[in-house]
């Protein structure tokens, strides 16, 4: 960093100037870039080099963070507790439960009853305080996940970083940390985390969609448009740039703050989009550019079904409740009235509030309002887990959606297989290399030409690094089928560095960058005696046909004909394929204006290098190599296992079908002579458009049942498949689909499936924003664990539903049925609303956490159109509700017969006393095997939350846990006898 005196230099330019320049755009930016004398001079303004970046050094990065500002956006100011409070006491069921309390306790106060007494404020002071209990617990529960979810977004951007120059050395940090000045590389796939000037690109696109709205991708270029802004996405190749603006002065950040970053009434609906991580972090800012969540998917399976489930209870509770008000009022109405023919008295009015407390109450036990947060704790405790698993869940419902998962497509690269990529076969000169052959025995013009070839035709972020110590493995940065390529180059003898020092990146005349529409990559750098020579790579049998001519044995150029390609083809490419390695081929052409050899293309000043077409053909093929990429050894149990869960695998890659069949019946994808179709993305496409070249569903209905590999496809064939698969009514219940993805263009299926697994390690930020859930380890096994997990959420559910359920069931027929019988309910309103809310909280707590164990993997997946109460699950509710029912509806009638009536005049000074602790009995014998169970649970949660208990299923200490209980009891009775 520039010093005066030992102090910071000032800065040639200002933050308001800096600001006023990224507003500009095309060629009014150029202009205006000219006027501050060029990147250069901006470059020198702002003490920075644009060849070696920053130097580093803390004095100067606090300096640019004071003058320019940091990378962050301020944070959302979350809601207050007292706030979520508020919210809480909105429901409206509530909001009745406490108008008639309060009604009771003023009236129990100034007009009590004769039976009331004093005591008569009691209930309504106790369900006040149940209300209490009851907002605050839900209170606590919003405040705690939304600290979790800021937590969770800032683990999500502490994880992105982003390439610069710093000190001479590319280095990756996380983009809270860059500052103005830094010069920052850009690649396919980036989404750029500041404003910046673009000084050197490489066919370089961006989609500036979420600023502009405009769905086209822009070009950009030094002489075109140079501007590049922060929250746009590189779409297709590279460069460098100046980062001009960060944080709240970038265009992104200008408009947050304008939206109202720091108000908590623009603070979105985070329940259901965004996962609690359970991890307190705090929240100090986000790095730009903020993250818009655009999920427009169909709500989840579990969802759906909560939701049908919560309205068929609401409308039955209410319907129960108010038959209860109706026939208490009216019975107490014709017996004080009719029958007793008493005159209206003022306290008689408490008597119809305590009947509608009692109908709300009623209203409140039906509806299981624990659901919610059964929910939201395994959900919350799966994703937790999750994380372990190598899982980084972004939408909540992704979690359970994956239990219901009955189709995964997945990508080969890096998923099913290691991504560790190795040359092991070569064919050079004619020759078919088994093993790395000697450089010497190359001829030399080639040998020189091929290693210059792999050295400048791979990106200069791909790199091998020696590992860390001696005997290690070398470290592949970048693209790993480059880093492989960069390899060969290493064992060959030579060294690939020392031609990328003498050819840098801003020498290069043009670059074709990699996509899957060319299956390849062109660099194009001036000749020393003038002229120009482009390298090109990329899939072998679509570079092979492009070439013309290749060389001999000997080192003799000679002519490419149909034969020899041919040839080459079913000798060399498709034996190497069927071994299951990617096949790439090496070539290049020259642009002299003078041809000396027969493979020189003669030229009269400067190609048209924007006609790709007829630059990237007549190419002399200098070798085709074989890519080794080894499965992973835990996927093919992996794929029984999803097979065993009746999930269906496909693999779709951009590989030939032969290398893709290899993998798939290595993986256990296919097995030989099955009948699975094997089918490329070309023939894919012929067999699901009709004569007029539309896609046609019920064609893709004939394609998809039995297609298990798609070769050669791409994003777009994807996309189509799995919308297919899910547009799909062949089957009862629809198809639930997952589908991993890495490149930008997978985006739009990652979108569209109803779990997008975005690669945490090669994948690109676009399609990580697309995504569902991050395989922080890129494995496909993370995918199994995930739909275990998914599978267990949902049977959690259910086992709550089960228990809350047939507690509703009870005390909501006793009440009505006490009602009818009685003229009064068994229970008292707090006595319900209290039992309510300790069955709520505690069976939530218990029955939602339970671990996940291999048996969910032996069964099929639920299905979309199953009832979430299966036919078992209404037996055990029915059954249970009915055996805690009689003697409880028995107990009342004793109560009330003649008999007992006359022993309780005879020998109990008030009925009424007498009368409440039958009920205080009732509700005894009501809860307290409820109770036992309860704790039998909860000792076994803890217990697996020990480390005790890590091997142990909840159920088997559970069983512990009631076996020792019964133990006990034996133990105490023979004491007794």
């Amino acid at each position: 960093m520039a010093t005066i005196d030992g102090r910071p230099a000032k800065y040639g330019i200002t933050l308001k100037e800096l600001r006023q320049l990224m507003e500009t755009r095309g060629q009014e930016g150029v202009s205006k870039i000219s006027e501050y004398g060029g990147v250069q001079e901006i470059c020198r303004k702002l003490h920075t080099s644009p060849k070696d970046g920053l130097s580093g050094s803390k004095a100067d990065l606090d300096h640019r963070k004071e003058t320019f500002g940091s990378n962050t956006i301020p944070p959302r100011r979350p809601k207050t507790f007292l706030r979520l409070v508020w919210e809480a006491l909105q429901d409206m069921t509530l909001i009745i439960l406490q108008v008639a309390a309060v009604i009771s306790l003023v009236l129990a106060l100034y007009a009590p009853t004769e039976d009331e007494g004093k005591y008569g404020w009691i209930e309504g002071a106790a369900i006040l305080v149940s209300v209490v209990v009851v907002v605050l617990v839900t209170a606590f529960n919003d405040f705690s996940k939304e600290k979790q979810f800021r937590g969770l977004q800032n683990k999500i951007e502490g994880e992105h970083k982003f390439s610069v120059i710093r000190g001479c050395e590319v280095l990756q940090i996380p983009v809270g940390d860059i500052v103005v000045g830094d010069i920052c590389q850009v690649k396919y796939g980036d989404l750029l985390p500041a404003d910046g000037i673009l000084f050197q690109s490489n066919d370089l696109k961006v989609d500036e969609s979420s600023l502009t709205g405009e769905s086209d991708h822009v070009k950009k270029g030094e002489e075109v448009d140079p501007m590049l802004l922060s929250g746009t996405y590189i779409m297709e190749g590279s460069g460098k740039m100046l980062v001009t603006a960060v944080g709240v002065n970038s265009q992104a950040g200008i408009i947050f703050t304008l939206l109202g970053a720091g108000s908590e009434e623009h603070e979105t609906n985070i329940e259901m989009q965004e996962a609690p991580l359970g991890e307190d972090v705090e929240n100090k800012g986000q790095p730009l550019p903020p993250r818009p969540q655009t999920n427009t998917k169909e709500k989840s399976v579990l969802q759906s079904k909560l939701n049908k489930l919560a309205i068929q209870i609401g409308y039955a509770g209410s319907a129960i409740a108010l038959v209860t008000v109706v026939i208490l009022i009216m019975q107490f109405s014709v017996k004080t009235f009719i029958i007793d023919q008493k005159s209206w008295k003022k306290y008689y009015f408490g008597e119809f509030v305590r009947h509608i407390i009692i109908g709300v109450t009623v209203l409140v036990v039906a509806v299981p309002e624990g659901l919610p947060l059964a929910v939201t704790l395994s959900l919350a405790y799966s994703v937790k887990k999750m994380m372990k698993d190598n899982n980084l869940v972004r939408h909540l419902d992704a979690c359970e959606t994956m239990g219901n998962a009955t189709a995964i497509c997945s990508d080969k690269t890096g998923t099913l297989t290691t991504n560790r990529m190795t040359v092991v076969e070569s064919y050079i000169c004619e020759k078919h290399n088994k093993t790395t052959p000697k450089f010497q025995h190359i001829p030399s013009h080639v040998g020189d030409t091929l290693i210059e070839a792999i050295a400048i035709n791979c990106g200069y972020t791909s790199r091998v690094m020696q590992g860390e110590q001696p005997g290690q493995p070398s470290k592949q940065v970048g693209n790993k089928t480059e880093c492989a390529l960069l390899q060969f180059v290493l064992a060959l003898g030579k060294d690939y560095q020392t031609i990328r020092d003498g050819i840098p990146e801003d020498m290069f005349t043009r670059v074709y960058t990699f996509n899957s529409a060319r299956k390849s990559m062109s660099t194009v750098i001036p000749l020393k005696g003038g002229g120009y020579r482009l390298f090109c790579k990329g899939a072998s049998e679509i570079i092979s046909s492009k070439c013309t001519f290749t060389y001999s044995s000997d080192g003799t150029l000679q002519k490419f004909n149909k034969a020899m390609q041919e040839r080459l083809v079913k000798q060399v490419i498709e034996p190497m394929a069927c071994n299951g390695l990617r096949t790439i081929t090496i070539a290049y052409r020259d642009f002299v204006p003078k041809s000396k050899e027969a493979n020189q293309s003669e030229i009269r000043g400067e190609p048209d290098w924007d006609d790709e077409d007829s630059i990237v053909n007549n190419l002399t093929c200098l070798a085709v190599v074989g890519i080794e990429d080894p499965v992973r050894p835990e996927v093919p149990d992996a794929i029984k296992t999803c097979q065993r869960a009746s999930i269906t695998v496909r693999m779709v890659t951009g590989d030939n079908v032969n290398t893709a069949r290899s993998i798939a019946i290595k993986c256990g994808i296919i097995k030989p002579g099955d009948g699975f179709l094997i089918l490329e993305g070309k023939e894919f496409n012929q067999r699901i458009r009709d004569s007029n070249g539309e896609i046609q569903q019920n064609l893709i209905d004939k394609v998809w049942p039995t297609l298990r590999v798609l070769a050669r496809s791409s994003p777009t064939d994807k996309f189509i498949l799995v919308k297919g698969i899910i547009d799909s009514q062949l089957t009862e219940s629809r198809e639930v689909v997952a589908v991993t993805g890495d490149g930008t263009n997978d985006g739009p299926a990652l979108k569209k499936a109803d779990v997008g697994f975005a690669m945490g390690i090669t994948g690109t930020d676009v399609a990580k924003e697309a995504s569902d859930i991050i395989l922080t380890d890129d494995n496909f096994t993370s995918i199994v664990k995930a739909v275990m997990w998914g599978r267990n959420v949902y049977d959690s559910i259910a086992k709550f539903l089960q228990f809350q359920l047939t507690v509703n069931v009870v005390a909501v027929t006793v009440a009505f049925i006490g009602a009818c019988a009685v003229q009064d309910s068994p229970l008292k309103a707090v006595q319900m609303l209290w039992v309510n809310l300790i069955m709520d909280t505690l069976a939530s707590l218990a029955l939602a956490t339970e671990m996940p164990n291999a048996e969910l993997l032996l069964r099929k997946p639920y299905g979309r159109t199953k009832p979430l109460i299966s036919r078992t699950m209404m037996k055990n509710i029915l059954g249970q509700a009915i055996y805690h029912k009689l003697p409880k509806t028995l107990s009342c009638g004793r109560g009330r017969s003649e008999e007992f009536g006359n022993a309780i005049k005879q020998f109990a000074p008030d009925a009424e006393d007498d009368k409440r602790v039958r009920k205080g009995k009732v509700l005894w014998v009501r809860n307290i095997r409820r109770v036992r169970t309860q704790i039998r649970v909860v000792n076994a949660f803890r217990e697996i939350l020990s480390n005790n208990g890590d091997d142990q299923s909840i159920a088997e200490i559970y069983q512990r846990h009631s076996a020792h209980s019964k133990r006990l009891l034996n133990e105490s009775s023979h004491r007794k006898a």
